[in-house]
């Protein structure tokens, strides 16, 4: 299914989105230019992560993590974990991380 929407950034309070480990690496460096994008203008997004093993999010956290402190202009930021676990009745594992600023705490 595939739905598109538009929203106003500034009418969101806390920003959320979402990645699949069986997106690839390249949905990773795009959601990581977009947090970096939009943690210029809020205090904290929301990220959860998900696969189809238990490491998926983990890994996709780590990479992301990595991602991000490549940039020479991304604030010292802080991840803070949130519910995770496994689907019932499903294969999906999932992670959810609150990123904000260092300097927003």
């Amino acid at each position: 299914m595939r739905l598109e929407y538009g929203f106003e950034l500034q009418k969101v309070e806390v920003p959320c989105f979402s990645v699949e480990a069986i997106e690839g690496i390249g949905k990773l460096f795009t959601l990581a230019t977009l947090v970096l994008n939009v943690l210029a203008s809020k205090d904290r997004i929301e990220v959860v992560f998900h696969g189809l093993n238990p490491d998926d999010p983990e890994h996709k956290l780590d990479a992301f993590k990595e991602i991000i402190r490549g940039s020479r202009y991304a604030p010292e930021l802080e991840y803070e974990r949130g519910a995770g676990g496994h689907i019932t009745g499903s294969s999906s594992h999932y992670v959810w991380v609150t990123v904000k600023s260092a300097d927003a705490a």
